[in-house]
Formats: structure tokens, C-alpha cells, sequence
């Protein structure tokens, strides 16, 4: 039978595609793989997962909407019901209003950058983000023919831009910045008066200020703020993936100015149509008292974890230059631990997946500052692992 030849290598890819670098994680996480397939028992401390799911009363909610036949469409804004909820939640736990119409519920966080770059990137456009910072972010701009400008900011910064850092970098053709408090890979916030700062200087220069608040729900120093707080011109992202425990079922949403909600409305419809009607219908779920008591005592489990990840690293010679006050990541030095790999991230991942059967993940993903000299390590498994993972980490360094 005559088969049709594949024309694939003869197709001309768009320029784009060569601006998009390979996921170092997702690299790892397929040789982890492999291992396991082999008979190893690897630890994962790489990819940015909690080991919780969904509660009960979550997947229930999602159950009794299937039985229902609750699974068409809904309107691209997503479910009233939903929208509402939400507002309440921003309300009650942050002390802001915020009307339920600028709410757009989306397929996840990504959809919701998808559709922020997709009404704010023009071609040639610049926008602002620290480097380290979560590598998508970078590309969501250049798949919109932006410009990410990733601006160095190291341990006195937090890791975070600062109002006088992009002061300093906003050109003729800076559009906005993209910030995300707490940060993927650092852990870290930006402090509420700075972010205050950096939002009054963008507003001035007439740029958007776009904030990833996807781990907001896990700070846990100090009382958690929105970069809501500090005006209706503020575009926030966030997501059910991860204080609300539902990684794979792809729900956010995306909080933006009341004049841009029409704009926001058609992108919607035409890229995504709707998000998923299931879990839409389960995420009213997340915020009953009952749940929400449930992630509450989540988040205490994950502080644990932080409290004993950071010391036992510190122990074993990385450096951890800014304790990290929220998500579930640490993000250190690895120059200064006894072994020959010490100062290059990228070997030395390689190297405790091999030897340890250890996973995190190399600074590369992050940023071009630096980042040889830093490892990410997820805490979003449980502390038997985590104890477990440092002792083999400690016996690579020790040869025991």
C-alpha cells in the first residue's frame, strides 16, 4: 500500500520555534524515568507538583457534574458561579474587592499569560521579568514576537526586580513588566511596599504590570497580599494548581482592568472557547470552609517541609542566600559542596541522579545570570522523602 511520505523535515518552521530553549526539567524527569523503568527508586525533586490532589469534596463536586451532564460548554469567561466564588475568596483572605466581571477564568495559569501577552505583546515589544525567573514566561512574550528582557537580579534583590532596576532598563520600546510573587524557581516574594513601588513607576511610564500570583496561597511568612491591592490597572494570574492541589485538571484564572474586560472576552472565545466545564464546576468546591480548612492544613505541611529543607542543605554545603517565604522551592548554591562537580548545576544534577537517584533541577531553565551556580530543589513531596533525599545526597559528598 502506498503511504504518503513525510513532508515534515522539507516544512519551513517559524522563526519562533528556534527562540523556545528545551525544558532541562522535563529533561530530567524523562531520564528519572528510565531509571525507575530500570528498578530504581528515585526521589523527584524537580518538577514543580504537590504530592496532595484534589480533596473529596473537590472530586466529588466534579462527579456529581458528570452524572449531572453538566459538561457543555461554558461561557469563554467561565461559570458565573466560579467567578463569584472567586471574588469572595479575594474578599475574605486578601481584603480586596474584586468585581466578579474582571474575572476570567482560563485553562490553567498558561492560558491566562497566553492571553495577557496575546492583548499587550506587539511585535518588537520589551517586556520586563527578573532573571531567575520561570522560563515559559519568557516565551509566552516571544511567541506574541516580543522581547523578554530579563534584567540580572541576584540574592539583594531577592532574586526580584525592583522598582529602580526597571527604571533603569525601560527603553523606547518597554512595554510592561511580568513579575511573579512567590517565585518559580526562588521561593521568594517581592516585599509589599517594593511591589507597591514598581507598580506606581510602570502606571507613570503608561506599561502594563502583569503578576503571576499562582503560589500566593503558599506564603507563609507574614500576612499574604495581592498585587490587586494596589489598583484596578494591575493584571493578575492564578491557578488552581497548586495550593488548590489540582495540577492536571488545568483551571486559573486571570484578574484584569475593568476597561480591557471585553478585549480579554473575544481572545478568549476564539483561542480557548471555554476551560474545562468539570473542573470548573468541581473548583466551586475549592472554596467551601470545609476544603479550604483542608488546604490550611496543606500549607502548614509545606512550611514543615521548608523549615527542615533549608538547614539540612545548609548542612551539606549549599548556600541558601535568601530563605524562601513561599511556593515549595529552594533555590541554592551549590559552589561550595564537596564534590567535583560543585559550581556547575547542570553536572552536578546529573551527577545525584546517577549516583543518589536524586532529582532537581539545574539553574539553567532559569535565566543567564548565573546559572551554573544554582540547583532548584522542589519540596512538594513528603518529609520521609525529603529526609531520605538528603541522606543520599550526603553520602555522594561523603563517599559513604
Amino acid at each position: 500500500m502506498d503511504r504518503t511520505p513525510d513532508l515534515a523535515p522539507a516544512l519551513k518552521l517559524a522563526q519562533r520555534v528556534d527562540d523556545i530553549a528545551p525544558f532541562h526539567v522535563m529533561e530530567l524527569a524523562k531520564q528519572a524515568a528510565l531509571r525507575e523503568k530500570a528498578g530504581h527508586d528515585v526521589i523527584h525533586m524537580g518538577i514543580g507538583e504537590p504530592d496532595f490532589t484534589a480533596p473529596e469534596q473537590v472530586i466529588e463536586a466534579a462527579a456529581k457534574a458528570m452524572r449531572d451532564g453538566r459538561t457543555q460548554y461554558t461561557s469563554a469567561m467561565g461559570l458565573p458561579a466560579l467567578r463569584e466564588a472567586i471574588s469572595d475568596y479575594y474578599r475574605s483572605y486578601y481584603g480586596v474587592e474584586v468585581d466578579p466581571s474582571r474575572i476570567v477564568v482560563t485553562a490553567g495559569a498558561s492560558a491566562a499569560l497566553v492571553l495577557a501577552c496575546a492583548a499587550l505583546v506587539g511585535v518588537g515589544d520589551e517586556v520586563l521579568m527578573p532573571d531567575p525567573c520561570y522560563p515559559c514566561n519568557r516565551h509566552f512574550v516571544s511567541t506574541f514576537d516580543g522581547k523578554p528582557v530579563l534584567i540580572p537580579s541576584g540574592p539583594a534583590e531577592r532574586f526580584q526586580l525592583t522598582a529602580e532596576r526597571i527604571e533603569s532598563h525601560w527603553g523606547p520600546a518597554t512595554r510592561g513588566v511580568l513579575l511573579a510573587s512567590p517565585s518559580n524557581p526562588t521561593g521568594t516574594s517581592i516585599e509589599t511596599a517594593e511591589l507597591g513601588r514598581i507598580v506606581k513607576s510602570v502606571r507613570a511610564r503608561g506599561g502594563f504590570t502583569l503578576v503571576d500570583e499562582i503560589y500566593q496561597g503558599l506564603s507563609y511568612d507574614g500576612k499574604a497580599t495581592t498585587a490587586l491591592s494596589f489598583g484596578d490597572d494591575v493584571l493578575v494570574v492564578s491557578s488552581f494548581s497548586k495550593y488548590f492541589n489540582m495540577t492536571g485538571w488545568r483551571l486559573g484564572w486571570l484578574v484584569v482592568p475593568p476597561s480591557l474586560v471585553p478585549t480579554f472576552e473575544k481572545l478568549s472565545q476564539n483561542l480557548f472557547i471555554c476551560p474545562s466545564a468539570v473542573a470548573q464546576h468541581a473548583a466551586i468546591a475549592c472554596f467551601r470552609p470545609d476544603t479550604l480548612a483542608i488546604y490550611e492544613a496543606r500549607k502548614d505541611a509545606f512550611r514543615h517541609r521548608r523549615d527542615y529543607v533549608v538547614p539540612a542543605l545548609e548542612r551539606l554545603g549549599f548556600k541558601v542566600p535568601v530563605m524562601p517565604d513561599g511556593a515549595f522551592y529552594v533555590y541554592a548554591d551549590c559552589s561550595g559542596v564537596q564534590h567535583p562537580d560543585a559550581g556547575d548545576s547542570d553536572r552536578l544534577t546529573q551527577a545525584l541522579l546517577q549516583q543518589a537517584d536524586v532529582v532537581l533541577v539545574p539553574g539553567l531553565d532559569f535565566g543567564f545570570a548565573e546559572p551554573r551556580k544554582y540547583i532548584r530543589l522542589s519540596y512538594a513531596t513528603s518529609l520521609e522523602k525529603l529526609r531520605e533525599a538528603m541522606g543520599r545526597i550526603e553520602r555522594v559528598f561523603t563517599g559513604g
